[in-house]
């Protein structure tokens, strides 16, 4: 397919041998990792002019590279259709393409809603979706025109959309309606209060571990002088955390599609720029420590007894990760954490490990 009409390539930038820029090309590789900026905010209330995202890419590029193998493009800034569905459009036409060479497409920028894109595409190559999204907000609103309230109950609402498991993490009960909350319990899908995510990531690594699709929404990140998102927060992950847990979102070991949206494209602020770029970069490494791991992996089976019943744990001897179940083929096991094993050692077991 050719992107030109839609596509705006990026500039060049002056870097260093060393630096992450001096590595990125902008052809779509097989097995690569593909960077696409967008400027359609209409589904949060913006605009969709062409923004400038020189900034980011000026503070992303002259990060260092390590000994990242992965090839690494930067496709440009997409172009907004029309109207908003003329955008969900063609980026799925974007993300098809990406799909089709097996590599991990990163959106950047855009208004929350551009995730039912990200699932919409990756629908059509992979069954039983694991979707992870951190934000600060659960949205079920029911509506034709779709924006950042009413995308998730579109993919829930869809015959022909294939989930798995949903996670919601960062939501912050104050900013919600009660009756979302409640409805996304009763489909026992998971929902981890910003509480629970603070200052550690062990907690909540389970919910990344298999995510074949993960979205952020920076509303979930808290805000520093100029707005880092466009609904800003003064409470949420600070910036030391949200690269961890970008990390972490790099780490899946399923990891197909991932999107940051509600970004503050509008922000003139530098570190705005930088912790953004950053947060890329994080992604990316994360990423990389992934592919570099072993395919073939050993487990130690630990088993438990709660009320009489019996239960096994095990632990990949290579990562140090815990899973539950007693089935032999992996894949059929929860993943978990050592805090969720300590709990069963003193008689109490973690709901979510035995609701499937």
């Amino acid at each position: 397919m050719d992107f030109e009409d839609f596509i705006i390539s990026p500039r060049n930038f002056r870097t260093e041998s060393w630096q992450i820029g001096a590595k990125i090309t902008k052809e779509i590789k097989e097995d690569s990792i593909v960077l696409l900026f967008i400027s359609d905010y209409r589904g949060a209330g913006g605009d969709a002019e062409v923004q400038d995202f020189t900034g980011i890419r000026n503070e992303f590029y002259k990060l260092s590279q390590l000994d990242f193998e992965i090839p690494i493009i930067d496709l440009g800034d997409l172009v907004s259709g029309k109207s908003v569905q003329d955008s969900h459009y063609i980026l799925q036409e974007v993300l098809s393409v990406c799909h089709h060479r097996r590599a991990i497409p990163v959106i950047v920028g855009g208004s929350n809603d551009f995730s039912f894109s990200l699932f919409s595409a990756l629908n059509l190559f992979t069954k039983s979706i694991n979707y992870t999204q951190i934000s600060n907000i659960i949205s079920l609103k029911q509506g034709e025109i779709i924006n950042e309230h009413t995308f998730l109950g579109k993919i829930f609402g869809a015959k022909d959309f294939s989930i798995k498991n949903y996670h919601h993490l960062g939501y912050q009960k104050h900013l919600n309606e009660a009756d979302s909350v409640r409805l996304i319990k009763e489909v026992e899908f998971d929902i981890i209060r910003l509480a629970e995510m603070m200052n550690s990531t062990e907690k909540t690594e389970p919910f990344f571990r298999k995510a074949d699709l993960v979205t952020v929404n920076c509303d979930a990140i808290e805000s520093f002088g100029e707005p880092f998102s466009m609904n800003p927060q003064v409470n949420g992950l600070n910036r030391r955390e949200v690269c961890a847990y970008m990390k972490e979102i790099g780490l899946s070991e399923n990891l197909k599609s991932v999107g940051i949206f509600n970004y503050n494209i509008y922000s003139e602020s530098q570190l705005n720029h930088q912790l953004l770029a950053q947060m890329i970069w994080y992604l990316i490494e994360g990423i990389n420590i992934q592919r570099s791991h072993p395919k073939e992996r050993h487990y130690e089976v630990f088993y438990v007894l709660v009320d009489d019943r019996q239960y096994a744990f095990k632990r990949d001897t290579f990562s140090n990760l815990w899973y539950f179940g007693d089935d032999e083929n992996i894949e059929n096991c929860i993943p978990c954490s050592r805090k969720d094993f300590d709990e069963a050692k003193k008689g109490w077991l973690n709901a979510r490990l035995t609701k499937m």
